[in-house]
């Protein structure tokens, strides 16, 4: 058991002994006690009465004093009875309290006292994952009754749920024993307060890392086993183990329908003893101990989550913090396996066999086509009818104005926003759509679609998964999406972070590495999933002006080999050098595009001309 749990019970015993000499006189009425289920419980002719205290102890009379001439020696007063001792009545109370606490008929009340508890966390807390997921649903009807469900329960006593329970499923034609009532009744009322719970944890996870997990193929369901709930427990942790200590201590009330758990049986014996205070010191006693248990595993799992704590590498391992896998990895027929890295370079040989794995069809110089895009946010109309083409191995770079749409239409490529007019297609085919009688309509599996167009996405705050280390967030996808061997995806992670000079920090934290050393893992993990077109989402703006040359050199290196690539930036430098072509957008629409000579030096429009003085001012 960890120290912090062993210091709790210590402390807790310590108060407990120190309380025993303030409340002695319980023990004088019947210092020598009646242990455990060796007196009589139920079912007696006679209730079983305490034993009659000690006969009056009694000193032996004084030896007659020698005979002496001058007078006899006066007789001995006769002694009085001794009492007994402080220290006797403390030392006998504490010994009848522990003669309790080891007593069979107490500890199986205990066991069954834990095992309503364990069946009701286990199946309350389950239902209360379901439970939260309907609460974040978009469909209102299950947000309302999932509402509706735990308002209702969370403000009835718990005791009034039991005698219901207990009462009413007889008359549905529903038959269950008392301990199955109890569990059912404990499991119904945690479903309620654990939903609470989970929801806040899920909510607590930044948006963005449900975005990088879409980006990369990740359905929702995985997304959550994987993503979202191992960064939620450090926030579910304490509030589970709070509902489970409660819960243990909550099974007390199911006397009231005849459960013969711990505080029942403890009943039982008091009603035939009288002996309260050592009955119910032992019953409080075993109480701290199974909640003690808990609070240790509340404390190792809460070391095990800590992001603080450095962690052994566990040589073979892509799973490292969480090495709990839960059904198979999705394997897409569709998609074709990771091309391997050449270890400590990125070549342009190696995007060759990158492209020529990847691409079903022949290449096309039309590869990626906007036709009339038009996205709105409530009644703000973001993308006002776009029409763009770009070329397979073409670098294209888009700048404007914040607020432009720039990332909006880098985000409705990858269907990680849904279009509301207008087409994209990808290579010729449509990437998570299909034609209905009103236009395009989203298809059922939009993950797999994902997968399959092979659209890696490198985003402006990086979005890394804060619970991975680098080499986990680059094997990620290719294990869990692609069905990639695991020992494979690693020797692959690995020689792509050496690619980006990363090779020391393999095993690092996100938290752990800098803006840039970030930023080079996103784009390692992007490339992981060998994809046919990259898109890069002001990849520098978050980094301080000493770590942007790191990122845009492997950048620069990825648009030399060959890479298709749509980079949101405002490095004008930086787009002159490595652009085909510059886009310029201000207010959802293309003003001006051309070769970067043109747009950045000499510049047609008015507006692309404002915003150029504007970044050469502030540069």
């Amino acid at each position: 058991m960890p120290g912090l749990a062993r210091a709790v019970l210590a402390c807790a015993l310590a108060a407990w002994l120190s309380a025993v000499p303030a409340l002695a006189d319980d023990f004088k009425s019947d210092a020598s006690g009646n242990f455990g289920s060796g007196g009589c419980i139920l079912g007696c002719d006679t209730p079983a009465a305490a034993p009659s205290p000690p006969a009056p102890a009694t000193t032996a009379p004084a030896p007659p004093a020698p005979a002496t001439p001058a007078r006899a020696a006066p007789a001995a007063a006769p002694v009085q009875p001794q009492a007994p001792t402080h220290s006797h009545i403390t030392f006998s109370g504490l010994r009848e309290t522990l003669g309790y606490i080891v007593d069979p008929f107490l500890l199986q009340g205990a066991a069954i006292a834990f095992e309503i508890a364990a069946l009701a966390m286990v199946t309350g807390a389950l239902m209360g994952l379901g439970l939260a997921m309907l609460r974040l649903s978009r469909w209102r009807v299950l947000r309302g009754a999932t509402w509706f469900y735990t308002w209702f329960v969370r403000g009835t006593p718990q005791l009034l749920q039991l005698v219901l329970l207990y009462d009413a499923l007889p008359g549905l034609g529903i038959t269950l024993d008392t301990f199955s009532t109890a569990v059912v009744g404990f499991a119904l009322n945690e479903a309620a307060f654990s939903s609470e719970i989970i929801r806040g944890g899920i909510l607590s996870v930044n948006r963005n890392q449900r975005i990088a997990a879409a980006s990369l193929g990740m359905g929702p369901l995985l997304t959550l086993r994987r993503i979202i709930i191992p960064q939620a427990m450090r926030a579910i942790l304490p509030g589970i183990a709070n509902d489970t200590i409660s819960v243990i201590k909550g099974t007390s009330i199911a006397s009231v329908i005849f459960v013969n758990e711990l505080t029942f049986r403890s009943q039982q014996i008091v009603g035939q003893n009288f002996h309260f205070f050592t009955v119910f010191a032992a019953a409080g006693t075993i109480y701290l101990f199974m909640t003690s248990v808990v609070s240790g595993l509340q404390a190792w799992l809460e070391q095990r989550y800590n992001l603080e704590i450095e962690r052994k590498v566990r040589l073979g391992s892509e799973l490292g913090r969480f090495p709990i896998r839960f059904g198979r990895r999705r394997v897409l027929p569709e998609a074709t396996a990771p091309v391997s890295v050449p270890p400590g370079k990125l070549s342009r040989d190696w995007f060759a066999s990158l492209a020529s794995a990847t691409q079903d069809s022949a290449r096309s110089d039309a590869f990626v086509v906007f036709t009339g895009v038009r996205k709105s946010y409530g009644e703000r109309e973001v993308l006002r009818g776009i029409d763009l083409t770009v070329r397979q191995g073409e670098v294209v770079v888009i700048m404007g104005p914040s607020g432009s749409g720039k990332s909006t239409l880098l985000r409705l490529v990858n269907h990680l926003e849904q279009i509301d007019g207008g087409e994209i297609k990808v290579d010729g085919k449509y990437v998570g759509y299909e034609p209905g009688a009103a236009g395009l309509r989203p298809i059922r599996n939009l993950a797999a679609a994902r997968a399959a167009a092979r659209i890696a996405m490198v985003f402006q705050n990086f979005n890394l998964f804060e619970h991975l280390t680098a080499v986990e967030n680059v094997v990620e996808a290719p294990i869990h999406v692609f069905g990639q061997d695991p020992a494979e995806a690693r020797r692959h992670g690995l020689g792509l972070l050496a690619s980006v000079g990363l090779a020391h920090h393999a095993h690092h934290l996100p938290h752990r590495m800098s803006g840039g050393q970030q930023q080079r893992v996103a784009i390692a993990r992007a490339l992981a999933i060998s994809p046919r077109l990259m898109l890069f989402d002001e990849p520098t703006s978050a980094l301080d002006p000493e770590l942007v040359g790191e990122v845009l050199a492997v950048i620069r290196h990825l648009a030399q080999s060959g890479m298709t690539m749509l980079v949101v930036t405002h490095e004008v430098r930086f787009a002159r050098e490595v652009a085909d072509r510059v886009v310029f957008m201000d207010d959802g629409t293309i003003v001006e595009q051309g070769r970067p000579e043109d747009v950045l030096d000499n510049p047609r429009q008015d507006r692309t001309q404002r915003f150029l003085r504007m970044v050469d001012a502030t540069a």
